[in-house]
């Protein structure tokens, strides 16, 4: 929700620029171009920083949920969570997958899978990796935490 988080950042006289744009436009946007927009010059500076801090979640909650797997404050987590929240967030589509282990094309997934043996019940397998740009999975990794 772009128009909350400007309001967040007290900028939000500035709604009508963004909602011109597509998330990617945004998140490339530098000062020349806001220059280019007039926006003020105090106003470009917070919003490049913005933006800059933005493309820094994804690596911000792995740090978070790193801290939290070892005992870390989780009161600063759940602030740094809160704050992740006003922030404009994309849906993040997954490329389409190729079939795996010879699944013929069509069949649903895990069809080739179907009498794969199960890991013991006592073991836990280890998370498989959050895609990068995967800002919503992320977070929810870190909330599972």
């Amino acid at each position: 929700d772009v128009p909350s988080w400007l309001k967040s950042l007290r900028l939000h006289k500035y709604a009508a620029l963004f909602s011109q744009m597509t998330y990617e436009e945004m998140m490339t946007l530098t000062e020349h171009h806001l220059e280019s927009q007039n926006v003020t010059k105090g106003a470009r500076h917070k919003i490049a920083l913005s933006i800059q801090k933005l493309r820094e979640r994804q690596s911000v909650l792995k740090a978070l949920e790193k801290d939290i797997l070892e005992g870390g404050n989780l009161w600063t987590a759940l602030q740094e969570l809160q704050q992740i929240m006003v922030t404009p967030i994309k849906a993040f589509r997954p490329p389409p997958a190729p079939p795996a282990n010879g699944a013929p094309d069509g069949a649903p997934p895990g069809a080739a899978d179907a009498f794969a043996p199960h890991p013991a019940a006592d073991t836990e397998a280890p998370a498989a990796p959050v895609p990068d740009g995967d800002i919503p999975g992320q977070f929810t990794r870190v909330m599972g935490k």
